[in-house]
């Protein structure tokens, strides 16, 4: 455990002021960041880190509730750029950060109970955290109802329906087949349905 934290790279702090508009131009193109983040460049850092944090955490929300999305977060930034110099690119850099997001989340919930495997059959079987009880509104029930499914469920659901990926850039995530990411998406638009009741209308398909 000593070695990890000896060796873990430092974050940027959340309360750092956005990069410099120069400095994020000069840094747009993945590969020019990427490549700079490995040299440890700290201003390359937080233009990835700024970059991503509102999408990381907001899929962390989703997926794991509020109280633990701050430091499921956490671990995805330590995981990117500790993993950064292996990164062969044979994603673009956003699916593997989403992939690494999804992967830190769906770990964390296993730790709560018992560790599983997501495979093609596991996606529905990762079980959800503690309901929370919100205030009454569409938006509060979405949310509510979000976080009662399981949580292979809800990840193809915030994936798809809440990030608007494609099903192939979802299945990439995933690590899945696209047959099998349609698969799961249509079971957890049918459960998020039975939990909203029949007034809730199924979101339109997406290519």
């Amino acid at each position: 455990m000593s070695d990890l934290v000896e060796t873990a790279p430092v974050l940027p702090s959340p309360l750092l002021a956005e990069p410099r508009p120069r400095v994020a131009a000069a840094l747009a193109d993945d590969a020019q960041l990427i490549a700079a983040c490995r040299r440890g460049e700290a201003r390359a850092m937080e233009v990835l880190y700024h970059q991503y944090k509102r999408r990381v955490f907001g899929m962390a929300h989703r997926i794991v509730g509020a109280s633990d999305a701050e430091e499921v977060a956490q671990e995805v930034f330590v995981r990117v750029f500790r993993a950064l110099v292996n990164f062969r690119g044979d994603s673009a850099l956003s699916t593997w950060i989403y992939r690494l997001t999804v992967n830190a989340a769906l770990s964390h919930l296993a730790k709560r109970g018992r560790r599983q495997e997501v495979s093609d059959d596991g996606l529905a079987e990762l079980p959800a955290p503690p309901a929370v009880e919100r205030d009454s509104g569409l938006a509060a029930r979405i949310e509510s109802a979000l976080g009662r499914l399981p949580a292979g469920y809800r990840a193809i659901l915030v994936l798809h329906d809440v990030e608007g990926l494609s099903h192939e850039e979802c299945a990439a995530i995933l690590e899945c087949r696209v047959g099998t990411c349609k698969s799961q998406l249509h079971k957890a638009r049918a459960r998020m349905r039975e939990l909203l009741g029949p007034d809730i209308r199924e979101p339109k398909e997406r290519a």
